[in-house]
């Protein structure tokens, strides 16, 4: 981790997700009656959990909705849940204001357009190995694991590591 990287996850107070290609592989999975089907990765959900342990707050930003969202978010225990949203910049702000804070403590992570003006806003700028070359261009850091196989646990780890966190977080599972 660079200097950078580091002082810039070092001041992380919110994250940001998107979820289809973040949080998911970003395919689309239809059964016959209709319903979307979404896989979540285990290990992204364990990383939340522990950087949420560590005061640090989640919030997921979808443009789609998904009722697999609603009940993966509220297995996990994110309250700050926002679907169907068009205007992902202008719901970015509200949560700042809500939770008294400025762009320079939230880090956000996405894999598509709709997810640039966010992340051009935030003090840590993620992306997906996946996202396109224009989203590349505005980061801070392209992870190593894909969307939807672990990049959000690499985030997660990430920001705790620079915090000084993640020992104690791994520790407790040592026992």
């Amino acid at each position: 981790m660079t200097p950078e990287l580091t002082a810039r996850a070092r001041s992380v107070r919110l994250l940001v997700l998107d979820v289809d290609g973040v949080l998911t592989d970003g395919r689309l999975y239809y059964a016959d009656d209709g319903v979307e089907l979404k896989a979540f990765d285990i290990q992204d959900g364990l990383g939340m959990r522990m950087l949420s342990a560590t005061g640090v707050a989640i919030a997921i930003v979808s443009g789609r909705r998904s009722h697999a969202l609603e009940l993966r978010a509220e297995n996990l225990g994110i309250q700050h849940v926002f679907q169907g949203v068009n205007d992902k910049l202008s719901v970015f702000e509200q949560l700042l204001a809500r939770l008294s804070l400025r762009a320079d403590a939230a880090a956000a992570i996405g894999d598509d357009l709709p997810d640039l003006p966010v992340l051009r806003r935030c003090e840590l700028a993620v992306c997906v190995p996946e996202a396109p070359p224009l989203l590349r261009e505005h980061v801070h850091y392209v992870t190593q694991r894909r969307g939807g196989r672990g990049a959000v646990r690499e985030l997660c780890e990430l920001i705790m590591a620079a915090q000084g966190t993640l020992a104690a977080r791994l520790h407790e599972f040592m026992r």
